[in-house]
């Protein structure tokens, strides 16, 4: 990979239905490195000793005991690997599963070049150099249509339409929850990609020709 750093990661936020997942596969696949989504989920339980089927069930959100308050405001910090902010005084698997994940991204970020798809990696990640933080968004009207055609079971629009709704309002939540801040800002990200307005292939040869860019010119700041 000319002009990219020997360890990098690419991450990315996605509304629901948008295509960040595909997206996130597919720059993985141009640069021939890993992609971590669901899989994040397992490697970090087997880290952690956790049950694979615990994480999956608690994925991407946020404590209940705390409702809207944040562990920022709260005045809750967990040191170490995770770097992040956490409920140390608490006991929920949302925290549990934050902290494994925090600790394998670190972990990741240390040892390979990948691709992170949710999970709040753009801010676990922002005290570690070479990442580039991507936002993936669509119209409802196209997430619909996404969700709709890869659905195992028939869904009407107004269905599709739910489903993304309160799949975002969970992402934004545990985003908003562990970080300070918000899930979505454009200020959050390096890149806001609107996926309709692009294929996935051209969206994927913009994201790679950026972080190339990036890496190249904090190469000769260095």
């Amino acid at each position: 990979m000319k002009d990219f750093p020997e360890r990098f990661v690419i991450t990315i936020g996605r509304t629901f239905g948008s295509g960040g997942r595909e997206l996130g596969r597919l720059i993985a696949e141009r640069l021939g490195i890993s992609f971590y989504d669901k899989m994040l989920l397992v490697k970090a339980a087997e880290k952690a000793g956790l049950r694979p089927e615990f994480l999956a069930h608690n994925d991407e959100k946020p404590p209940k005991f705390f409702g809207g308050l944040s562990p920022l405001s709260l005045g809750f910090y967990s040191g170490g690997g995770a770097g992040g902010w956490l409920g140390d005084q608490t006991n929920s698997g949302s925290d549990h599963i934050y902290q494994a994940q925090s600790d394998f991204m670190h972990e990741l970020a240390a040892t390979e070049p990948c691709v992170i798809v949710g999970r709040s990696a753009d801010y676990i990640l922002r005290d570690v150099d070479n990442v580039v933080n991507i936002f993936v968004h669509a119209p409802i009207e196209a997430c619909v249509k996404r969700i709709r055609a890869r659905s195992k079971e028939p869904l009407t629009d107004m269905q599709a339409k739910t489903l993304a709704e309160k799949t975002n309002k969970l992402r934004a939540n545990f985003y908003n929850f562990y970080t300070d801040k918000r899930w979505g800002h454009a200020s959050t990200y390096d890149l806001c990609l609107d996926s309709e307005r692009l294929s996935m292939d051209e969206l994927a040869d913009l994201v790679i020709d950026y972080a190339r860019r990036r890496f190249a010119k904090s190469a000769q700041n260095a």
